[in-house]
This record gives structure tokens, C-alpha cells and sequence, in this order.
């Protein structure tokens, strides 16, 4: 195990490999992707409902472009295109659903954002009083709102119309699809990164991830839509839709936050790290110095973290096994041995 350990730390992509998966778990940030595919989840359904309503305004009124938008609505995660062929059928009463839509859209991306903004700013190790307030945290939040809900939908129509304008087929077409799109996300992913992150992390340090997480978004809509594809012809397709959309989503979330917990282990130089401590590598000591500055709630507070000697660590891992040892009780004899009381002579009544 040394020897293993001892090689990956003098390799620059393995330790910082290892040093980004070791980080991801000291952050718990597997809980902090869960958490935002929840909000997500919930906030899909009033978001499509907002972009359904609106299909069903223009459809009454240019065919062309209602046209574009639904095979747009088609490349939306998962559940585009059972959406999208539902558009000609109408709603009705547009107007309400759009008005209860958009309600319920920003109530709930008001978590998504939420979500997003405390996973960011964990990742970055962005001590609690260097973090937006309430009143900035909530114009950060319809920000992010602003940018990550419209913005994909966006990339996701100039996408389609890419594919399908001009004289371009087949390949062609597909191809400047998957390139429009991809650059767009690149811009929407960096825009996200930097409202959702305090302003001490510079926009340059989460360049790489945002590329990276494009790429991976453009992986997951490419497989999502693929086994959507395939399972709403069967009997489990509706389960199959909402089980995926909410895998979607926590995939989604986990996979960004990996590739920002990349661009904070090289920026911060939190490599290369130990796989199996003792001995605490330096970057080791650094990551969990920044761990604890970042749970600081004022600046007057100053916290330094050192390695123990060893000496050290043995007499607390002995006093941590005399505290979680049940104290012994002190001997005492039974009912049957016990003494017995001496009986206190009674006065007696002289007549």
C-alpha cells in the first residue's frame, strides 16, 4: 500500500486524480448532488408547464416557428419529447397555466439555486462569512434562475435550428447541433459557476470545469434521450421517465461537482494526497486547514490546524477508548450479605 501510495503522489494526473476524489469525499459532496437533483425534480415539472403553455401561444399563431421551438422541447432531458408531442393538443386555458407555471417555477428554482449556490461555495471552501448574505444570496438565486432555466432552453433551440437550417443532413446537421450546443452550454456552465460562487474564486479558475461539465451534459442528454427512447413503448415507460429524470439529474449534479472539485484541487494545489495517513501529506494538512477556516462565521476568528507527533496521537486515540469504554461500577453486596440495620430502640411509656 505505500508503495502504491508513494507512486501516485510523484504522478502529477494520478495524484491530482486522487487528490479530487478525496476532496469530493471530505466535502460530502455526493449529499450536496442530491440535495440539488431534488430541487431540480421539483422544479422541472412548473418549468416545462411555463415552456409547454408558451408552445401553445405560438402555436396559434405561426406554425413555422412553433415548429422549431417543439422540436427544441424534443432535446429538453428525458421527457422532451413525450412533451413535445402533445403540443398540438392544446391547453386550454393557456393563460392560468402559464400564471401558476411561473409561480411555481420560481418558488421552486429558488432551491435549485439555493442548493447550488451552498454546493459551490463548499467546494471552493468559501468560509461562512465571506458567503452572500440574504439579500445578496436572493438576487444571486433569481440570477441563477434567470440564467440556467431560459439559458438551457436556448442552447437547446438554437441547437435543433442549427440542425435543421440551411441544406445541411444527415451528419452535417447533426454534427453543427452537437457544436452550437456544446459551446453554448460551455458559456451557460461558466455564467452558472461564477453567480452560484463568491467573488473571492476568479471566473479563470473554473474555466476547465465548465468545459468539461458541458461535455459531460452533452453525454447525458446523448444516453438520456437514447434510453428514453427505448423504454416508453413498454409497460414501464412512465416509470421509466420519472426514474430516469431524477437519475438524470443527480448523474447531472454529480458529475459537475466532480469537475468543479478538479479545478479547486489545482487551483488551491491540494495535491498530491495520502491514500492511507500516517504520515499526513502537506496538501493533506493544507485541504483540512481550509476546511476548517471555511466553517468560520466572523472574521475576528483565526483557526490553524497542525499535524500531531505521534505521541500525540496515541494518548488521544487512548483517552477517545477510555471515554467510549462503559465505566465500571464499583462492587456492592447483595441484599442477602448485606448487614443487617441495626434496630433503633423504641422509648418506651412509662405509665
Amino acid at each position: 500500500m505505500l508503495a502504491v501510495d508513494r507512486e501516485q503522489q510523484h504522478r502529477a494526473w494520478l495524484a491530482v486524480a486522487v487528490a479530487t476524489w478525496k476532496k469530493f469525499s471530505d466535502d460530502q459532496a455526493g449529499n450536496l448532488a442530491a440535495l440539488i437533483a431534488y430541487y431540480a425534480f421539483a422544479s422541472i415539472f412548473p418549468l416545462l408547464l411555463v415552456a409547454y403553455s408558451i408552445l401553445d401561444i405560438i402555436a396559434q399563431g405561426s406554425a413555422t416557428v412553433a415548429k422549431h421551438l417543439t422540436d427544441a422541447l424534443r432535446g429538453f432531458p428525458v421527457v422532451g419529447s413525450t412533451l413535445s408531442g402533445q403540443v398540438h393538443q392544446g391547453l386550454g386555458k393557456t393563460g392560468i397555466a402559464l400564471a401558476i407555471g411561473i409561480v411555481l417555477t420560481l418558488y421552486a428554482s429558488r432551491g435549485v439555486a439555493t442548493a447550488m449556490m451552498n454546493a459551490m461555495n463548499t467546494v471552493w471552501e468559501v468560509p461562512q462569512f465571506r458567503r452572500p448574505g440574504f439579500a445578496k444570496a436572493l438576487l444571486r438565486s433569481f440570477g441563477l434562475i434567470a440564467v440556467i432555466g431560459p439559458g438551457q432552453l436556448i442552447t437547446i433551440a438554437l441547437s435543433s435550428i442549427a440542425g435543421g437550417t440551411g441544406h445541411l443532413g444527415g451528419v452535417a446537421a447533426r454534427v453543427a447541433a452537437v457544436a452550437v450546443s456544446l459551446v453554448l452550454n460551455i458559456g451557460l456552465f461558466w455564467l452558472g459557476f461564477r453567480v452560484a460562487t463568491a467573488a473571492q474564486v476568479s471566473g479563470r479558475a473554473m474555466r476547465l470545469g465548465a468545459i468539461l461539465s458541458a461535455i459531460g451534459w452533452q453525454i447525458l442528454l446523448t444516453i438520456g434521450g437514447t434510453l428514453v427512447g427505448h423504454s416508453t413503448n413498454s409497460a414501464y415507460g412512465t416509470f421509466g421517465i420519472v426514474l430516469g429524470l431524477l437519475a438524470f439529474f443527480y448523474l447531472s449534479a454529480q458529475l459537475t461537482l466532480y469537475f468543479v472539485e478538479l479545478d479547486a484541487v489545482r487551483e488551491l494545489r491540494l495535491w498530491p494526497r495520502a491514500l492511507a495517513p500516517p504520515p499526513l501529506s502537506p496538501a493533506d494538512v493544507q485541504a483540512h486547514q481550509l476546511y476548517a477556516e471555511a466553517t468560520a462565521h466572523r472574521p475576528e476568528l483565526e483557526i490553524t490546524v497542525r499535524e500531531r507527533a505521534a505521541a500525540e496521537t496515541a494518548a488521544a486515540s487512548a483517552g477517545q477508548q477510555n471515554l467510549a469504554a462503559p465505566a465500571a461500577r464499583p462492587a456492592t453486596a447483595s441484599p442477602a450479605r448485606q448487614a443487617p440495620r441495626e434496630r433503633r430502640a423504641r422509648p418506651r411509656h412509662r405509665q
